[in-house]
Parts: C-alpha cells; structure tokens; sequence
C-alpha cells in the first residue's frame, strides 16, 4: 500500500496506515493531535468532528484512503482558521463544563456560521448535533448567538 498524501492545518502530510484506518486515528495514533476525540466510534456523537474540504465531518467514519489530496482542519487550527472568536466566546460564557465534547462542538459550530452567518435557533438546532452529556446546549447557542453578531 502506497503512503496517503493529504493536507493538515495547511501542513502537507504522508501517512503508511493502513486504508482502512478512519481520520480520526490517523490524526490521533500517526500524528499525535489529540485534539479530536474519540466518542462513540459510530458518527453519532460529534466528539470527532473536524473540517474534511470545508465541511464537518465525523472523523470515526472517514477512511484514510478517502482522504487522499484533501485538507483537514482539526481543532489545533481552528483558531487560525477564523475560529478564534468563537473559542474566546466559548470560554467567555462558561460553555465547557467537563470539556470533552468541546472540539467537535466548536468544529461544528464553525461550520453552522461559515454556512449560515446569522443562524436562527432552529438552524443551530439542526446544524448542532453533536451529543453533550452535560447538557451545556442552552450555552452553545448563546455562543454560537453571540459569535454572529460579533462577526456581523
């Protein structure tokens, strides 16, 4: 099997894995970003989320050898990525309580706003699918809320 060449927070990459691998290992067990984690190995919780050409995807469930020449985003980008504002509001209205689902909310959140500029509470709703078990959704959209009108 010939090495898979992709693109990672605009570092150009090559991983020997095996084809089958799904991102969400290749980024955490090949190159250490454990940023997006592991949650429900099915693509239902969201914990995985990251930027595949743009848009969310749920990283369990992506096969490396689908990813060949195209770029990722991870939470170690995200910032980088236009994401900044977004985080400091996460963190400014208390958003996290134990975290865990943190990043693929973000990552998803970022993608609503890239899609949506202005989204209403339904749009968030729908777009916002990732599972937290502590509950924190009324704080996400107030951040999500907030991050439209700051950027507006």
């Amino acid at each position: 099997m010939a090495p898979v060449r992709f693109r990672v927070n605009g570092k150009p990459l090559s991983v020997d894995a095996d084809p089958s691998t799904p991102l969400l290992w290749v980024l955490r067990d090949h190159l250490g970003m454990t940023g997006t984690k592991f949650g429900c190995g099915i693509a239902q919780c969201g914990a995985c989320t990251v930027h595949l050409n743009g848009d969310a995807v749920r990283s369990c469930q992506v096969p490396l050898e689908s990813i060949a020449d195209a770029s990722v985003t991870t939470i170690e980008a995200l910032a980088t990525n236009g994401g900044a504002h977004l985080q400091q509001l996460w963190a400014e209205l208390n958003v996290p309580q134990c975290g865990y689902c943190q990043a693929g909310m973000l990552m998803a959140a970022a993608d609503l706003l890239k899609k949506t500029p202005k989204p209403t509470d339904e749009d968030i709703d729908g777009a916002m699918t990732n599972i937290c078990r502590c509950g924190t959704y009324p704080r996400v959209r107030a951040a999500i809320h907030r991050a439209a009108e700051k950027a507006a």
